[in-house]
Parts: structure tokens; sequence; C-alpha cells
């Protein structure tokens, strides 16, 4: 199906209806389950390096992804106010919000890398890493800061083509960067076609190789005769600070949030966990989190379709739909996230087995599995209502709510179980991290249904997009 076909079936069909919802988040769905099963495939490589590299990847990509994650958390946005200008008929606009967050990226990007860099040793070495993990991760870390850039770049893109209701460029660009992705991590982490075994240093590799042939093929897209007809894509380059102020304000809060979100589950569940019961809990961790990610991925699609759906609702000035095109969503991911919890319930050990072959690796890992079990359907309501709240821009909400359930149930009482409850080892810590992810989930259901982001307006200062206050 093409883009062209799927945007004119769009049209024809009821904004509230399921129908509409899923064909809107097929793309998604399709892009981010298949990134999720790269970086599946990827810790399955890096596995068969042994267990160091194999509890190295994980606090290596949590402490990389932090500050990526305020960028991309900020970036989001994108969608909300792309959709919303798409509502309102202000076609000009949503290439140059595209081209505002691509000259925030570029100057983020120069200050991060230049202050990581050197930082990584110290980084691990305070989390308290083991000296040969700490190694690899620090190899890991430095090559995924290049990365960066990339990411950024291409998640823009994400956001722009999802905010005009044409996902299907950007699955079509990540699955060609995930396959190229999986094949250079195949060649360089085992040095195969001549080329020599990087280890750990492969997997980085391939990752920025396969995020460089997304990114360019989004590029291509973006600038093409398609996008530049409607949206004079080629022609929106000029630099507006009322836009930037605009993204920012709104947007960084949600980066905020995101960044928070990040970095305590990283400290906690990579500090707490292996200091703990060391790197082999981090292996049972690392195992128990792609499972846990490869499960969200489709909920995230939808969620994010629906940011889009009901940015573009509200830009019509159709408030009134948005409860229905979120229950609609709701209803799939509660089926589909309780089925995932029974699975994982019921299979952790096959789970655990397919990934390790070392016995406390697997002991420990069944009973994370168990967690995971458990907060699946408060994770889609978190991850669903967050949907149209980030649409109609309340993302100061969701910031707050994100950095309190990291912070405070998380992070201090992922500390007091340590403490107080030794006996319990490393799954005190994600015992907390499940607490945080159910008090998350009622929290944003809370929000949503008392209606208080509707009294935000992205557009009342100017006829350009600008944040309002937003009620606490």
């Amino acid at each position: 199906m093409t883009d062209k076909t799927t945007l004119e079936l769009q049209e024809h069909l009821d904004e509230t209806s399921l129908n509409y919802m899923l064909k809107l988040a097929a793309p998604v769905i399709v892009t981010t389950i298949s990134f999720t099963i790269m970086q599946f495939v990827d810790r399955f490589m890096v596995s068969r390096l042994g267990t160091d590299a194999l509890a190295a990847i994980l606090p290596a990509q949590f402490v990389s992804f932090v500050p990526v994650s305020f960028a991309m958390g900020a970036i989001t946005i994108l969608n909300t106010f792309v959709s919303q200008s798409l509502g309102r008929n202000a076609k000009t606009d949503c290439s140059n919000y595209f081209w505002q967050v691509i000259y925030i990226s570029l100057a983020y990007f120069v200050i991060v890398l230049a202050i990581m860099w050197p930082a990584a040793p110290c980084i691990f070495r305070v989390m308290g890493q083991p000296a040969a993990v700490a190694k690899l991760e620090v190899v890991y870390f430095r090559i995924m800061l290049y990365a960066h850039l990339l990411v950024m770049i291409s998640h823009a893109g994400s956001g722009f083509f999802m905010g005009i209701h044409r996902p299907i460029v950007t699955m079509y660009a990540s699955l060609c960067g995930q396959l190229v992705n999986v094949t250079a991590n195949y060649v360089l982490i085992f040095g195969k076609l001549g080329f020599p075994e990087m280890g750990i240093a492969g997997a980085g590799w391939g990752t920025v190789i396969g995020l460089s042939v997304t990114t360019v093929i989004g590029l291509v897209a973006f600038l093409g005769n398609n996008i530049n007809a409607t949206f004079k894509s080629r022609h929106t380059l000029n630099i507006d600070f009322d836009k930037m102020y605009d993204l920012l304000k709104i947007g960084l809060p949600a980066g905020f949030g995101l960044m928070v979100n990040v970095a305590i589950w990283g400290v906690i569940l990579a500090g707490l966990v292996g200091k703990v019961d060391g790197k082999e809990a981090l292996a049972a961790s690392s195992v128990a989190l792609s499972y846990a990610s490869f499960s969200t991925m489709p909920i995230v699609g939808i969620s994010t379709a629906l940011t889009a759906a009901v940015g573009k609702t509200i830009g019509q000035g159709k408030k009134n739909l948005v409860a229905k095109q979120t229950s609609i969503c709701m209803r799939v991911a509660l089926i589909y996230m309780g089925l995932v919890g029974l699975c994982f319930f019921l299979f952790r050990d096959a789970l655990m087995t397919f990934w390790s072959s070392d016995a406390k690796v697997k002991e420990i890992g069944v009973n994370i599995l168990i967690c995971a079990a458990i907060y699946q359907v408060f994770h889609a309501a978190r991850i669903i209502y967050s949907g149209p709240l980030q649409g109609a821009g309340d993302t100061m909400w969701l910031a707050i709510i994100s950095a309190a359930a990291s912070v405070v149930v998380l992070g201090l009482g992922g500390v007091l179980i340590v403490i107080f409850l030794p006996s319990l080892g490393s799954l005190g810590p994600w015992i907390a991290a499940t607490l945080s992810v159910i008090v998350a989930g009622l929290a944003n259901r809370w929000r949503f249904k008392s209606n208080k982001w509707m009294k935000i307006d992205l557009f009342k200062r100017r006829a350009l997009a600008v944040p309002t206050e937003i009620e606490i």
C-alpha cells in the first residue's frame, strides 16, 4: 500500500473508529516492533560474547540514552505541533517546525559530545561496575554518542511524518535501516566477510551504520517532490526563534520527564541490581528488559498514532471526539498487554533459557519476569493515556508524573527495599520498578479523565503555535 493510498483511505474513515486508528497506527507499530526486534537481535548477538558483554550492554545503553532521551522527549512534541498545524490547514508551518528541531538538535549534539566523551570512564566507575564490565561499557557508550545526532534527526522525521498522517514513510526508512543494522552487527561483532572481530564495539558501529541509512532515507523523502509540493519542505528552512521557543517550552518538560525516567531506571536497575547480585543480575535484567521492551512497542505505536490523531482533531476544533478515540485504543492495549503479561508468567522459564545457559542468570531472571508480567496492563494505561495528553500539549503533567514515579517510587523506594529487605536481593529494585509503573499508569488515567487538558490552547498567543499556562 502506498503512502498516498494510505492517506486517502484515512480521509474517508470515521476518525473515532477502530479501523481509522489501526490504519494510522499500523506503520508505527511495524516500525516500533522492528526496532525492538533489532535491539533484541543485537543483545542476543552480544550475549554470545559471554556474561560480561551481556552485563555491559544494558548499563551502557541506559547511560548513553540518558542525554539523547532528553532530546527525544522534547522532539516528540513535534508530532503535536505538526498534527495541530495540519488540522488548522497551516501546512508550511508543518515543515518549518521540522527545520527548527533540526537546528536545535545540531546544537544539542555538539554540547553533549563535548561533555560526555571525556566523562565516560568516570560515569561507570561511579556506578560501581565490575572493572571488566566497565571497560566494555565505555567502549560501547562512546560509539553510541556519535549515533545521537542520527537518532535526533530520524526521530524528528518520524514526528513530522506521523504529524501529517503519513507514517508509512518512516516505516520504510526504519525497516531499511534496521536490516542494515542487524547485518552490520553480525559482520562487525563476529568478524565476518573479512572484517576484524570487534565484539561489543561492532554492535555500536552497526547501530551507527543502520541509523545513517534510516536518517538519509527520511531526509530524502522529506525533501522529495511529493512532500515539497504540499508542505514546501525545501522552502521553509528559515530560522524562526518563536517556533523554537514554542517547541522548547512544551517539549522540554517531556524531554526532562523521559530523561529522568531513563536515568533512574538505569541507575537503579544497573546500579542497585548489579551491586546486590552482581553481573548475573545485570544480565538477567538485560534479558527481562528486552522482553518488556518488545511487549510495549505495539502500544507505543498506537499511542504515537493517537497523539497525531488527537492533535489533528484538536486543530480542527473537535475536542469532543478525543475521548472516543482514546477509549478505542485503550481497550486494544489492555487486551494485548494482559495476554503478554500472562505469557511472561506462564513461560518465564523457557523465555530465560532461550537467552542464557547460566543457572544463576536464569534463576534471577524468572523472578524478574513475574514483575514484568504484573505491570503490563498498568504500563498500557501509562502509555496510551500519554498519547492524548501529549496531543493536547499537556507535557508538564506527564513530566511531573514521570519524574515522581521514577525518583520517589523507583529511586527512593528501590533504595529502601534494598536496605530494609535485603533478602529480596535483585528482585527488590524490580518490585519498586513495578510499583512506579502502576502509579504512573493510574495517574495518567486520572489526568485524562479530569479533562483539564481540554483547557490548553497551543495557538492562543499568535497565529502560529505557542503554549499557554497549563493547569496542574
